[in-house]
């Protein structure tokens, strides 16, 4: 059998290219799947955030109410959404994140990267 001839190379070459649209896959799918504005915006508002930041220590419970405003302890600040992102002011410019909602789990991302996440309650726990 003669491996380099055209007719061997085929089966390589197939599977060459299927291992790349493999690769590709998840992250067309990704940016397909991300919500939209409304819908993050339904799935926060009137509800509590209880979680983390990447940073050691940083656990937090916010309050998003419907009005856009975010109720901490001992803070406000201001949420607004995009489509595929939540954004947080505290007194200066926005910072956004990619959200991604699971049930009542958000996770919030940046470059790729978790930096945060942490589970969505009905209502304001912050009280």
């Amino acid at each position: 059998m003669n491996l380099s001839s055209p007719e061997n190379r085929v089966p390589t070459t197939l599977a060459k290219s299927f291992a790349f649209a493999a690769l590709l896959v998840p992250a067309m799918a990704g940016a397909a799947d991300a919500p939209s504005a409304d819908a993050i915006a339904n799935a926060v508002s009137n509800h509590s955030y209880q979680g983390s930041m990447s940073e050691a220590n940083s656990g937090f419970n916010e309050y998003y109410a419907p009005d856009g405003t975010i109720h901490g302890k001992g803070y406000k600040g201001k949420w607004t959404t995009k489509d595929g992102e939540m954004c947080f002011a505290y007194g200066e410019a926005p910072t956004c994140y990619g959200v991604s909602i699971d049930g009542p789990s958000m996770v919030l991302r940046q470059d790729g990267d978790i930096k945060g996440n942490g589970m969505l309650i009905e209502g304001n726990t912050v009280k």
